[in-house]
């Protein structure tokens, strides 16, 4: 009941105001920037965001789900209910982040779910900055974030021994399933290699907090981390 009643202001809002005073009605987009932090780790969104462990998040409302292009690889669940017509929208996006799992039950997004209502209303306010559907878009889009660390080309530029890697990968493998499978703990099974390699010396440098993360960083060299990356982007 209480998201009908949301999703009714929301729909009523679009006639007659303004593109701020439509997002006021939807939700604080200043304070969405700020919760989307959390979904950062795996999703772009703004100007030159690209797929990367998840789909970019641009022009998301009104897209149909499972959608953003051929190359990305989403779940099959996800896939088969954008065939059979699911569409993102602020109800559909607010009943998927509230809890994935509910909506799609085989979706491979390792998040457990934005309880609170205020929450997911401000995040999708800011998500709808970078979308040109429905019309009732603020005019002022906000910028994409900033890499959580900057590394340089050098090492962005290292190529992965992928067969290092599989030697390499069995203590991740004590914890994260080959099958990519998020059960509790998130699944790397299938991440772009700049995604893995920037993670991993998030890690080691400290700045992501996961204490044995960044017991398990601080002993790769450069090398080896671009191995592991490699191995698991590719990994079935």
């Amino acid at each position: 009941m209480i998201r009908k009643m949301a999703t009714a202001i929301f729909v009523a809002g679009i006639c007659g105001l303004s593109g701020g005073a439509q997002a006021e009605l939807l939700g604080d987009a200043t304070r969405g920037e700020t919760l989307f932090r959390d979904c950062a780790s795996c999703h772009q969104v703004g100007p030159g965001a690209k797929n990367r462990v998840g789909p970019h998040l641009n022009d998301i409302f009104g897209r149909k789900a499972g959608s953003v292009d051929d190359e990305f690889r989403y779940s099959k669940g996800l896939a088969r209910m954008g065939s059979d017509g699911l569409v993102w929208d602020f109800e559909t996006l607010d009943a998927y982040i509230e809890n994935p799992k509910a909506l799609v039950s085989d979706t491979r997004m390792a998040y457990r779910g934005m309880k609170d209502e205020k929450d997911r209303a401000d995040l999708l306010a800011y998500l709808r900055g970078f979308s040109a559907s429905p019309a009732n878009i603020p005019e002022s889009q906000p910028t994409a974030r900033a890499s959580e660390v900057e590394l340089s080309p050098e090492t962005l530029a290292i190529v992965g021994d992928k067969a290092y890697g599989e030697y390499l990968s069995s203590e991740c493998l004590t914890c994260h399933q080959r099958s990519g499978a998020n059960e509790g703990i998130p699944g790397i099974v299938g991440w772009p290699s700049e995604d893995f390699v920037i993670a991993m010396h998030a890690y080691k440098r400290q700045i992501r907090p996961h204490p044995v993360m960044q017991m398990m960083a601080g002993r790769l060299s450069d090398e080896e981390i671009a191995a592991l990356a490699a191995y698991f982007e590719d990994l079935e």
